[in-house]
């Protein structure tokens, strides 16, 4: 048990809360990054030029990603008010266990369909990912939160990783296992996702009380039209929070870096001459090796701060930046697949406690809604950024420096945040203004 409560798993609310992240993290492994994307190109836009196959995937997460950030805060700000986290969870759930499963009915050539069911899941999971965030500030004490929040990282690494492996000897070897080609094994990939997504949700759901509704009469009108309402009046409301609104920023800008590293490695890895192979073994080392170093994260957030640790993990990314300038040999792909594994869940994980830390608990599906919106917004800059490095230097090298900027930029707007008083403002508690720099209390 003592080691459980080091590893923030030693309720079984806890522990429940986590196994979504188990659950979940299949679709993100499967669906989003290493299988899907590949089966829409080859298979599901068979027929046109590999350009347009690109430009169709392309918009179809761009179109998830807005339809995301429109709806974020505001299914947020209705859980909150009707007592129905769970509910809209289970509904998302819902939804996209059934958009995973039809892609199992993608035809060769049906490209339009394959990307409407592409959207409708990504938009199921990152609003389920909504209500399941706001669940943490109801389960963990201010003193776990680090440590409970990393422990759902970790655990997501595993449940997606162990099925990614299975998914994967599957499409390798098909014939093994009685399917008649790579393609069939991939469509049972998708089923495979949906049955593993809504099986390890059960004990969420078993497990994890619903947060009681927001006290005091909610505005009138139908339930979108109050959604909308009650979201704008947040957004406003932010700037009584500034510490959580600076975190927001401080996450935009750092969270694009990494989301551009994310993104960009594989064609980066192609480019410099890294097999496919080799890329997808990378990919599953990467979580891996995401296991362990996601919970000490957690441990030393507990010793040094959760702001302290986030710095940490945006050096060890600058650092890789430098390394991939340099990429040239299969080895050095391994070694950068390491330093993201080390980093890439404890960088998140502390991102989303420490902004929990300085939220009004009782209204967390809503302020995790606006934290979706900087999410998705993080997604789009750095592309952006690198796209205009090739273009300018004509050199993806460059490129991979000029990621650096955003962990840079990140950090100076983290450096501002002080987490004591955003705790303090997240009671309602009021912070008299500093006189010096030695009122400055580092957390």
């Amino acid at each position: 048990m003592r080691l459980l409560e080091r590893l923030g798993l030693h309720r079984p609310e806890l522990r429940a809360w986590a196994m979504y992240d188990w659950a979940n993290s299949a679709f993100q492994t499967t669906v989003i990054t290493a299988v899907f994307p590949r089966f829409f190109a080859d298979y599901a836009a068979a027929g046109l030029p590999a350009t347009a196959a690109t430009q169709r995937f392309a918009w179809a997460s761009t179109i998830a990603a807005v339809v995301v950030a429109i709806l974020g805060p505001v299914l947020g700000a209705i859980a909150d008010y009707r007592a129905a986290k769970k509910r809209l969870l289970g509904f998302s759930l819902a939804v996209g266990v059934t958009a995973t499963t039809m892609m199992a009915f993608i035809g060769r050539g049906e490209w339009e369909f394959a990307a409407a069911v592409f959207i409708v899941g990504n938009i199921a999971m990152a609003a389920s990912l909504v209500f399941y965030d706001s669940l943490l500030p109801h389960l963990a004490a201010p003193e776990e939160l680090d440590r409970v929040s990393t422990a759902g990282y970790a655990v997501g690494y595993v449940g997606g990783g162990v099925l990614l492996i299975v998914n994967l000897v599957w499409i390798l070897s098909p014939h093994t296992f009685g399917l008649p080609d790579a393609a069939a094994a991939t469509k049972l990939s998708f089923i495979s996702v949906a049955a593993w997504w809504l099986l390890f949700s059960i004990p969420l759901f078993r497990r994890v009380p619903e947060p009681p509704a927001i006290a005091g009469q909610a505005p009138a009108g139908s339930l979108l039209t109050v959604g909308f309402q009650l979201a704008w009046r947040t957004l406003r409301e932010l700037r009584s929070y500034p510490n959580a609104l600076l975190m927001l920023v401080a996450f935009l800008l750092y969270n694009d870096g990494i989301q551009t590293m994310i993104r960009m490695s594989s064609i980066y890895g192609a480019e410099a001459g890294i097999d496919a192979n080799a890329q997808i073994a990378a990919f599953v080392m990467v979580q891996f090796v995401g296991i362990p170093f996601s919970f000490l994260f957690g441990s030393l957030a507990g010793r040094i701060g959760a702001k302290p640790a986030i710095f940490l993990s945006l050096f060890v990314y600058t650092i890789v930046s430098f390394i991939g300038y340099f990429l040239s040999q299969t080895w050095h792909f391994f070694v950068l697949a390491f330093l993201v594994g080390m980093v890439q869940g404890g960088s998140q994980a502390l991102s989303r406690s420490l902004f929990a830390r300085m939220i009004p608990r009782d209204r967390s599906s809503e302020y995790f809604g606006f934290f979706s919106v900087f999410e998705k917004f993080g997604q789009i800059f750095g592309p952006l950024v690198f796209a205009a490095a090739v273009t300018m230097t004509g050199s993806s090298r460059a490129a991979v420096i000029s990621v650096i900027l955003f962990f840079i930029a990140g950090a100076a707007v983290l450096s501002r945040v002080d987490v004591a008083a955003g705790e303090a403002q997240a009671k309602g508690v009021t912070v008299p203004r500093p006189t010096g720099p030695s009122s400055h209390v580092p957390r």
